[in-house]
């Protein structure tokens, strides 16, 4: 098994999900300098946003790099399992939100 795809669709959704940790990365560097928090501002809302919506097309594409390429490596499996839990956290965040 390999690390890294060797498939178009493989190396998108590898760098969409680098792209998602990045932006997710960010927003709590910013919060641990004071610059942004949950409470003030729209700034997790937009995070969440922007991020979710780039790891779902990352979730799909990994999905469909395994199932018309046969892509079988580590990071495709990785892709997909924080795919698996950014749809989880949108199910499950709607359930406990007090807005």
């Amino acid at each position: 098994m390999k690390v890294l795809p060797e498939s178009r669709l493989g190396k998108c959704s590898v760098g969409l999900t680098i792209f998602f940790l990045m932006i997710i990365s960010t927003f709590f560097a910013f919060m641990l300098l004071g610059l942004v928090s949950f409470d003030e501002g729209h700034w997790w809302d937009l995070t969440v946003g922007v991020a979710v919506l780039v790891e779902i097309i990352a979730f799909i594409l990994s999905i469909m790099a395994m199932r018309k390429t046969n892509e079988r490596s580590i990071l495709i499996y990785l892709s997909i399992i924080i795919g698996i839990c950014v749809i989880l956290f949108l199910f499950l965040h709607s359930l406990f939100i007090n807005d």
